[in-house]
This record gives C-alpha cells, sequence and structure tokens, in this order.
C-alpha cells in the first residue's frame, strides 16, 4: 500500500513540474518586401535598329575579254592599284594581226576591182555613143545601139557593186584593227585589283558573253556597307541618318556612316522578307575591306539630355504582401507610371512616356532627377519565437 502511494505522488509532482515549471513556445511568421530600386537621371535616348552587312566598294568593275586567243603576259596582280587606261594583259595577237592584213589584202583588191569596172564603165558609155551617132547616119540598126546601151549600164551596176565592196572591205578591215585592240586588256577605271582569273599561257573563249578576266575595286577610300534591314524594322530607316558599326577585325574600333539609300527589292529567304540598305563609309587608313561582315546600328531617334528611367520601371506593379495580389488602391495605367518608396510604401506617380532605347525609357511629369524609383519587389518569410520564461509557484 505504501509502495502504492509513492508510485502515485511521484507522477502527480512530475506532471505538475511538467505543466507548471515548462516554457511555451509562440511562432509567427512575417512576410517581409524588399525592393530593387533605381534612380531617375538626365542624358540622351538613341534609338537604333541593329542588323548586319557586308562591306563593298561603291564601284566594282568586272574585266572581260571580247575576243578568243591565248593570254600572251599578265602585266597586273591581286591587290595592284592601276590607273585608268592601263595595260593588265595581253592576249596573243598573231592571228588578229593577220587578220587585219587579210582585211587590208580584201580592201586594196576592192579598190583594183573599182579601178576595172570604172574603166570599163567608160569604154562601155563611149561605145554607146558612138553608135547612137551611126544610128543618126543609119549606117547600123537599132538593135545594135540597144545592144551597146545594155554593155555600158552592165558596166555602170559594176561600178556600184565594186564601190559596195570596198566599203565592206573597209568595215572588215576596221573590225580586225579593233579586234586586235581588244587583244591589249585595259584597266577601264582607277583603283585596286581585287580578282585575277586568269594566268599567262591559258585560253580564254569569248564566244555568248565575254569572260571575267580582273575585278577592279574603284578607290577603297569610299566604300559602302550593304545592311541586311528586317522588315519589321526597315520603316523607321530614312536617308541620311546615321550609322555606325564595327568589324570582326577591329572589334575595339567604332566606325560611322550615313544611309545613302534604301533599295526597294525585297529579299525572301525561308519566310523572312529583308530589305537592303545602303550605308557611305569613309574609309582613308584602307584598314576596311572589301567582303568584312560589319555589325551595325542605325540611329532612327534620338532625345538629348532628358529625364530616363530603367524601362523595367514601367512594368513594376506592387503586390500586396498578405495575399500576394496587386494593390487595388492604385487604379493608374501601369504602362504611364512609375512607383516610389513614401515612408516605406510604394506610390505611383503618372509619367508620360517618350523615347525608348530597350534599357532607358524618357519619361516626363511630376517627377524630378535624382528620384528612386522601384524596378521590382520580392516578399520574404521571417519566422519569430518567443519563449515564455519559466515561473515558480509558490
Amino acid at each position: 500500500m505504501k509502495k502504492k502511494l509513492f508510485f502515485c505522488g511521484t507522477f502527480i509532482v512530475i506532471a505538475t513540474i511538467t505543466l507548471v515549471f515548462g516554457s511555451f513556445i509562440k511562432a509567427s511568421d512575417k512576410k517581409e518586401t524588399s525592393y530593387i530600386t533605381a534612380t531617375v537621371t538626365r542624358g540622351d535616348i538613341i534609338q537604333r535598329v541593329s542588323a548586319t552587312g557586308t562591306l563593298q566598294a561603291i564601284n566594282t568593275v568586272e574585266v572581260g575579254s571580247q575576243i578568243s586567243g591565248t593570254i600572251e603576259k599578265i602585266f597586273v596582280d591581286y591587290n595592284s592599284t592601276v590607273k585608268a587606261g592601263q595595260v593588265l594583259a595581253q592576249i596573243d595577237p598573231s592571228t588578229l594581226e593577220a587578220a587585219v592584213l587579210e582585211a587590208q589584202a580584201t580592201l586594196d583588191s576592192a579598190v583594183a576591182a573599182l579601178t576595172e569596172a570604172e574603166a570599163k564603165d567608160a569604154l562601155a558609155r563611149k561605145n554607146y555613143e558612138r553608135k547612137k551617132k551611126l544610128l543618126e547616119q543609119d549606117f547600123i540598126a537599132q538593135s545594135d545601139v540597144d545592144e551597146t546601151y545594155a554593155e555600158w549600164q552592165s558596166a555602170k551596176a559594176a561600178v556600184a557593186s565594186a564601190k559596195a565592196s570596198i566599203k565592206g572591205a573597209k568595215a572588215a578591215l576596221e573590225k580586225a584593227k579593233r579586234n586586235l585592240t581588244y587583244a591589249t586588256i585595259k584597266s577601264p577605271v582607277s583603283g585596286v585589283v581585287i580578282d585575277k582569273a586568269v594566268s599567262e599561257g591559258q585560253t580564254v573563249a569569248a564566244s555568248l558573253e565575254a569572260p571575267t578576266l580582273f575585278t577592279i575595286a574603284e578607290d577603297l577610300t569610299n566604300m559602302q556597307v550593304e545592311v541586311t534591314v528586317d522588315e519589321a524594322d526597315i520603316g523607321q530607316v530614312k536617308e541620311g541618318q546615321i550609322a555606325k558599326f564595327f568589324v570582326d577585325s577591329f572589334p575595339e574600333e567604332t566606325y560611322f556612316g550615313k544611309v545613302r539609300q534604301i533599295r526597294l527589292s525585297p529579299t525572301e529567304e525561308e519566310n523572312v522578307v529583308t530589305y537592303t540598305v545602303i550605308v557611305d563609309v569613309q574609309n582613308p587608313q584602307l584598314k576596311l575591306l572589301p567582303g568584312m561582315t560589319a555589325n551595325v546600328t542605325i540611329e532612327i531617334a534620338s532625345a538629348k539630355n532628358v529625364l530616363k528611367v530603367p524601362s523595367a520601371a514601367l512594368t513594376f506593379s506592387p503586390q500586396d504582401s498578405q495575399n500576394n495580389t496587386t494593390l487595388s488602391t492604385y487604379t493608374i495605367e501601369p504602362s504611364h507610371v512609375i512607383w516610389v518608396l513614401d515612408e516605406g510604401k510604394p506610390k505611383p506617380i503618372k509619367v508620360n512616356v517618350g523615347l525608348s532605347d530597350g534599357n532607358f525609357t524618357e519619361i516626363t511629369g511630376d517627377v524630378e532627377e535624382g528620384q528612386i524609383v522601384i524596378l521590382s519587389s520580392s516578399a520574404t518569410s521571417t519566422t519569430s519565437n518567443k519563449r515564455t520564461p519559466m515561473r515558480f509557484f509558490p
């Protein structure tokens, strides 16, 4: 009996200590909102269209051959600087020279034939006049006169034919001489040889079209960039706009140019429509070469010394910290409002939006330079544990 009383008493004591001297923990969750902000600044906003293009000479001339023959001598090479009229190559002229001699001989023969025809014509005319007088004296018949007249007319026709032959022979001679001049290939412009498609001893055949022997770029100090612009951007590109670009060979150098032409002919590839824009470029140091790829930006609009904010500030919308919903007390148009912190709470300011370069946007309205605007926010949960001190009962 005493043991039972002892165990019961022990259990009561332990339970009492647990209830009286235990500590109570109260946990409470609270959400805190943090903001990423930026400052309203003053500066320039420049809208640009980005595209790629290829550097080319403004005028590139393909020099060909109008005659067939064997290349006897070449006087230039790649990158040779040439002047207009300078000899580039020589085609073997032997057959052409023979053709000139043959044409000259044909002409000489035609001249001799004309002399003979004129002599016969003169003789036939005299015979006709003589027999005509004999007919008047009734010494011969009319048929004799008619026959003599026919011979005279035939002689006159022979003279006309000989004269025509001379014209044809002269034309053939001129053609042969002209072909002989074609054997000497000359540069039509001043520039730089950027391509050479023949070698000495090679035979060129000019049948249906003139084969290209050399390609000459005229004046590489003035070049152009043929820029491929997407149809979505072409409407913003205008003649006279400023363009800047860099090439992979000189990535740290920036070059400038001006839009000269917007070609109306479209190019479609895989359902993508593009247009070619020509940008004039100065190349005084000849560092830019034909065929280089240019990464181009064309300045289509600009605003100088204006208030601007990061574009993200115009898309920010504050969220209620308890239910994560947009605060209903603010009903201003989101695309025309920025939010600032007022005593730790977001406050909207209505603004007018101007130019944007994608990163920054021009704004006007009740806003000042240096003002802090909210770009984004995030809510974080914090847990606080409060331990109740132990109390002892008397």
